[in-house]
């Protein structure tokens, strides 16, 4: 077993039984279901609009080769720059490459879990550059010296007493701060921020290939001041956030909305397509847009799970998976926690390391249910495990064990060769730690169902 496998279960068993934890995430997402199912159902043909984007997204990445040059080409023609980056360390370099020939020595960022995913603000800190996280979660999580906890709502975990008491401890409000105090204390703090600040650093929602622009979706605004006020925008993204046509929009926006958080649309929807142009008003005098492969055409080249790279990040799964809802979002030690995190993280940063992720569910198929683009995600679970298996990343005891399984059920004599009781001694001796620390062993009868039939029939 690895250690983020063992860091894995140890951090889980300790959340499964944290009942405060549970409490405050039961309630968000208990709001989070009310509104959504609200939302839903202002939809019409909800199935077909969720047929639709799966297709389109299986169009993207089946021609992923012809439309992220398409996009490149557009961008440029209207003064931006593109940026390919293999992964996190050539992104990285690449920004502070720009840092440094700009002189830059502030950063503000919107909402990113592809910067994330590369550790931005780690290594932007460790180079003396400040970085301002501008979502109020994100805002909350980095004053805490945490890493988001969802994808949408990255201070789910935390209650309004806690947000309130971490504002007293470092602002000096009130120690029964309401949310409306907190915000506009954050509002205050920022403000200035977004004006001094040397860079914006955002992330992107898509890539529209027709127009080489990039739309951002938010509900605070912050996305639109971290773009308008600096001289300088990067924008990072996946390559996989393509979508084939600014009119696609219409479809993904809502779609991503009101599963993400049960609005129509959220507050802000932002389409750029470069840098100031001549006689705008505001923008920056140059953007750039880095795109990211990290992993990702390693999951392009694996054709029955690449429906992994259809997912636009609205978090249904998560707020859907039994597991998720348990173990929380920093128990899993990625960027991309839940099912879909489950999905694509051993393919993102390998398998032997991160393969216990794909067993971390029940199989219930609620998290395919809820998605927005139909990705078959339980089954794409179960085919990391298959791989897990054939790359031969199995312990050897469980590889003997599931053969042994193997063979004597499939031969009758084999399953009868031992009573009930050498049974219920074998699932006592090898079973008690992993199976039963909180459930009841099951007790295997004397005799097998096969043998009292048998038995049954020679007495008629």
């Amino acid at each position: 077993m690895t250690k983020f496998a063992e860091d894995f279960q140890g951090a889980s068993e300790e959340k499964a039984f944290d009942l405060d934890h549970r409490r405050i995430i039961n309630f968000n997402i208990g709001r989070y279901h009310t509104a959504v199912e609200r939302g839903l159902s202002k939809l019409a043909n909800l199935e077909a609009s969720k047929r639709k984007a799966h297709v389109i997204k299986w169009k993207v990445m089946e021609n992923l080769d012809k439309l992220l040059p398409e996009f490149e080409a557009n961008f440029q023609r209207r003064g931006g720059k593109v940026i390919w980056a293999n992964d996190a360390e050539e992104a990285t370099e690449e920004i502070l490459k720009i840092v440094r020939r700009s002189g830059a020595k502030t950063v503000i960022k919107s909402k990113s879990m592809t910067t994330e995913e590369i550790h931005l603000n780690e290594f932007l800190e460790e180079h003396h550059i400040e970085s301002i996280e501008s979502d109020l979660g994100e805002y909350i999580v980095q004053l805490l010296g945490q890493k988001p906890y969802h994808i949408v709502t990255p201070a789910m975990h935390l209650s309004k007493e806690d947000i309130a008491k971490l504002f007293h401890e470092k602002f000096g409000t009130p120690p029964d701060a309401t949310p409306e105090q907190l915000t506009l204390k954050a509002r205050e703090l920022l403000r200035e921020k977004y004006t001094s600040a040397d860079i914006g650093i955002t992330g992107a929602n898509f890539l529209i290939a027709d127009t080489g622009s990039i739309s951002l979706t938010e509900n605070e605004g912050n996305a639109r001041l971290s773009t308008t006020f600096p001289k300088i925008h990067i924008a990072i993204a996946g390559i996989e956030k393509l979508i084939p046509s600014i009119s696609d929009l219409d479809l993904f926006l809502p779609l991503l909305s009101t599963h993400g958080t049960g609005q129509n649309l959220t507050v802000y929807n932002t389409i750029l397509g470069g840098p100031r142009q001549e006689g705008e008003t505001d923008g920056p005098e140059e953007m750039y847009v880095i795109l990211l492969d990290n992993g990702r055409t390693e999951l392009l080249a694996h054709k029955e799970q690449r429906q992994g790279l259809y997912c636009i990040r609205c978090g249904a799964c998560l707020n859907a998976c039994p597991v998720y809802k348990n173990v929380g979002g920093h128990t899993y030690q990625t960027t991309y926690s839940g099912p879909i995190g489950s999905v694509i993280t051993p393919h993102f940063k390998g398998m032997e390391e991160f393969k216990h992720l794909s067993y971390a569910s029940s199989l219930c198929g609620k998290c395919t249910e809820v998605c927005p683009v139909k990705i078959d995600i339980h089954k794409m679970l179960l085919l990391n495990r298959r791989d897990a298996v054939k790359e031969g990343l199995s312990p050897k005891a469980e590889t003997l064990g599931w053969k042994g399984w193997k063979r004597a059920m499939l031969k009758r004599s084999w399953m009868d060769m031992v009573g009930g009781k050498m049974k219920n001694l074998i699932l006592k001796t090898f079973f008690k730690k992993s199976w039963g620390k909180y459930r009841d062993m099951p007790e295997v009868a004397e005799k097998s169902f096969s043998k009292q039939w048998k038995e049954g029939r020679g007495k008629m």
